[in-house]
Parts: structure tokens; C-alpha cells; sequence
């Protein structure tokens, strides 16, 4: 998946005495389904959304000064997994301090943009070893994603680390299930993406919960 050219629009907001950089698609998802759930949220696409959302992920994790922003509620959405109410998508860096209530404000002032290309390496979305992932067991790990619902979109904060624990996982729905559902067309492909610390160690702003993103077509 690494070197594949992604065509984005790329806007300079200013806002609060702040200027954000936006990156968004070039041309935005025709299929896609993300809703806020009883557990967290639950993410329907196909294999174009799934490459895209993929690229998303990998430019958030290594683009600290960038918020990535993928308009999932305008498409078309898979009517037998329709409930709650659609939400766009924002992924960022936690060092970029964003706070998500301020995203409708810098949304609304995005303009046209500029057409880029975003090429990304093929160790944008490493697999990380066994034990890299059990540390996230423990109550002195930090490195989680955040998660924030501000202005009809999930908004998903992390650092470079708590990307990549989970980058595997991105990678295998743009590559592996289009070929797994092709074989078994009944086939159940999907990541579980947890957001926030884990239940053993709760956080009572944002309580444990997991983005479920399924490969549906």
C-alpha cells in the first residue's frame, strides 16, 4: 500500500489566533456508514473507503500539524446497517492540541483548498510486535487514542504510538479483506479499534470503547 499517490485538498485555516492545516480527499467517499454506538461507533465501508481511510491513518500518525478530515455523511450508506445518527471522521496528533469543540468553527472555513498529492511509505502502517501491544494493558501506559464527538463527527486524537498499535489493523481492511470477501462473499471482515484506556483502568471523561470498522462491500 506504501507509495500509492493519494489526491487531497489541503486548506490553511486560521481560527482563535491559531492556523490549522487540512488535509481532506480530493474527492470525497461515495460509500460509507459511520455511527455513534451503544459501545462507540460503528464503521461500515468499502474498498475504496477502506484504502482511503487507511491513508488517513497513516498521515495522522506521522503529520503532527495536520487534522485529517474524511466527510463520511453525504455518502451512500449501506441501508441494512443503518442506525443513529452519520458522522464525519477526524483523525490528528495529540501534540497538534486540538480541542474537538473548535472543529465545527475551522469545518466551516475551509473553502476550496489546494490540490496535493500525499505519498506515504509502506512502514506508515507497521505491524507491531506482541509484547509492544500488552504494554497498553498496563495503567502507566499513555499512548491511547482520545476520542471526542464535536459537531456530527468522531474525533480520534493520538500520538504517533497509539496510531501505530492499531495501524496493522487499518492496513488489513484496504488489503486483506477485499480478497477475503472476494473467496467468501459471506465472509465477517472487520478491525476493532479500541479508544481510550482500557476497562481495567478507566478514564470517566472518555470511558473505554471501540471503533468497530467492517468491510461490507
Amino acid at each position: 500500500m506504501g507509495g500509492q499517490k493519494w489526491p487531497v485538498l489541503v486548506s490553511a485555516v486560521q481560527f482563535g489566533g491559531h492556523q490549522y492545516r487540512v488535509v481532506r480527499p480530493a474527492r470525497a467517499p461515495r460509500f460509507a456508514g459511520l455511527y455513534e454506538g451503544r459501545l462507540g461507533a460503528q464503521f461500515c465501508l468499502d474498498k475504496e473507503t477502506a484504502m482511503m481511510f487507511a491513508q488517513a491513518w497513516g498521515l495522522a500518525a506521522r503529520s503532527p500539524r495536520t487534522i485529517v478530515y474524511l466527510p463520511l455523511r453525504r455518502a451512500e450508506r449501506p441501508a441494512h446497517q443503518s442506525w443513529g445518527r452519520p458522522l464525519d471522521l477526524v483523525l490528528l496528533h495529540h501534540r497538534l492540541a486540538f480541542p474537538p469543540s473548535r472543529w465545527k468553527q475551522v469545518r466551516d472555513r475551509l473553502g476550496i483548498g489546494s490540490l496535493h498529492t500525499v505519498v506515504l511509505p509502506g512502514d506508515a502502517w507497521p505491524s507491531r510486535p506482541v509484547a509492544d501491544h500488552r504494554r497498553s494493558w498496563y495503567r502507566e501506559f499513555r499512548d491511547h487514542i482520545r476520542w471526542d464527538i464535536a459537531a456530527d463527527t468522531l474525533v480520534l486524537t493520538g500520538s504517533r504510538e497509539a496510531f501505530e498499535l492499531e495501524a496493522d489493523q487499518v492496513r488489513g481492511l484496504a488489503e486483506q479483506c477485499p480478497a477475503h470477501r472476494a473467496r467468501t462473499p459471506e465472509a465477517h471482515c472487520c478491525a476493532e479499534i479500541g479508544m481510550g484506556r482500557t476497562r481495567r483502568y478507566p478514564d470517566r471523561r472518555r470511558p473505554y470503547a471501540e471503533l468497530h470498522v467492517e468491510y461490507t462491500r
